[in-house]
C-alpha cells in the first residue's frame, strides 16, 4: 500500500519557500504522493440566501495545475494527485492540456482525480451547467483520453466537438490515470465503467469493506479486473487520536482492495507549514514507518 499526504491547502499559506520546503520534506520522509483539493471560488456566507458549506471565500486553495507545475520542479519522485478536480465546471480540452503539461514537466507523475462537484456557485461563475454535470463528466473523460493518446482528434459528442486537432506535447502517461470521487450509486456505477480508481471518504472496517466489495462486483460486471482498480483511503489525524494511529493504519492495511492511503494534517491547530511537516514525522515514528 502506497502512503502519501494531503497537502494542507487551507492552512499552508502563500509563502512559496515554505510550500517548496514542505514538498521536499514529504518526499524526503518517504511518502509516495501529495494529494491536493480543488476549489476555484469560495462563497460569502453573508450573500443573499446565505451559504452553507465546508469552506468560504476566506479559505485559500492553490490552483492544482499551477501548484503542480511548481511542485514538479521541487520534487523528483512523489506522485502529484488531484483529489479531486471538479471536472464538469472546467473546459475539457484545457484540462487535458494542463494535465498533459504537468505530466510532462513531472516526468509522468500525475494522477488525475475528478468528480462532479457539489457547489453550484462555482459552476455559475465558471459558466457551466450544474444540472448536467454527471452526463458531462463521462464525455469529458472520453475526450481527454483521446487527446492524451492521439496526435489528432476528431470528436462529435453531445457537449464537445473537436475537428482534426490535438494537444502538444502529449503526456508521458498515455493516458494519464483518472480516479473518481463520490459515493452515490450512480457515481459508483460510473466509476466501475470508466475510472482507474476511487477516492472514498470512510474509515476502515467492515462497513467500508462491504462498500469496496460491492464496487469490485460492479467493476467485474463492467468486464474489468478489480485488481487493476485502485482505491485510496485517508487518515485524518484530527479525527483519530494519536494512541489509535497504528490501529487505524492496520485497519486500512487489513482491508481488501486498498492500494493507496493519504495522511491529512489539517484541523489540528498547526500554525505553520513546518508544523505540518513535524506532525507527519511524528505519525511515521508512532506507526513505525521507515
Amino acid at each position: 500500500m502506497k502512503i502519501g499526504v494531503v497537502l494542507p491547502q487551507t492552512e499552508i499559506g502563500n509563502d512559496p519557500v515554505a510550500i517548496k520546503a514542505y514538498a521536499e520534506a514529504v518526499e524526503g520522509m518517504g511518502f509516495t504522493h501529495i494529494l491536493v483539493f480543488d476549489h476555484v471560488l469560495g462563497a460569502n456566507p453573508a450573500r443573499p440566501g446565505g451559504w452553507k458549506g465546508p469552506y468560504t471565500h476566506r479559505h485559500g486553495f492553490h490552483e492544482p495545475f499551477v501548484l503542480f507545475g511548481f511542485l514538479a520542479a521541487a520534487t523528483r519522485r512523489v506522485e502529484l494527485v488531484t483529489g479531486i478536480i471538479i471536472l464538469p465546471q472546467r473546459q475539457t480540452a484545457l484540462v487535458a492540456k494542463q494535465a498533459a503539461a504537468v505530466d510532462v514537466l513531472s516526468g509522468g507523475r500525475l494522477r488525475l482525480g475528478v468528480a462532479v462537484g457539489w457547489n453550484p456557485v462555482e459552476f455559475e461563475a465558471l459558466g457551466e451547467d450544474f444540472t448536467t454535470r454527471g452526463r458531462r463528466i463521462e464525455e469529458q473523460i472520453e475526450v481527454m483520453r483521446a487527446l492524451w493518446t492521439r496526435e489528432l482528434v476528431t470528436f462529435t459528442g453531445k457537449q464537445h466537438r473537436i475537428s482534426d486537432a490535438g494537444i502538444n506535447p502529449l503526456p508521458v502517461q498515455r493516458p494519464i490515470p483518472i480516479w473518481m470521487g463520490g459515493e452515490s450509486e450512480v457515481v459508483q456505477r460510473r466509476m466501475a465503467r470508466i475510472a482507474d480508481g476511487w477516492m472514498p471518504h470512510f474509515r476502515p472496517g467492515a462497513p467500508a469493506q462491504a462498500v469496496v466489495d460491492r464496487l469490485h462486483g460492479l467493476v467485474r460486471e463492467a468486464g474489468r479486473d478489480p485488481k487493476a482498480f485502485g482505491i485510496e483511503g485517508r487518515i485524518a489525524l484530527s479525527q483519530v487520536p494519536q494512541a489509535e494511529w497504528s490501529k487505524e493504519l492496520e485497519g486500512w492495511r487489513a482491508m481488501r482492495g486498498i492500494s493507496h492511503l493519504c495522511v491529512h494534517t489539517t484541523g489540528l491547530g498547526l500554525a505553520k507549514p513546518a508544523d505540518h511537516v513535524e506532525m507527519l514525522r511524528r505519525f511515521r515514528e508512532v506507526v513505525g514507518l521507515k
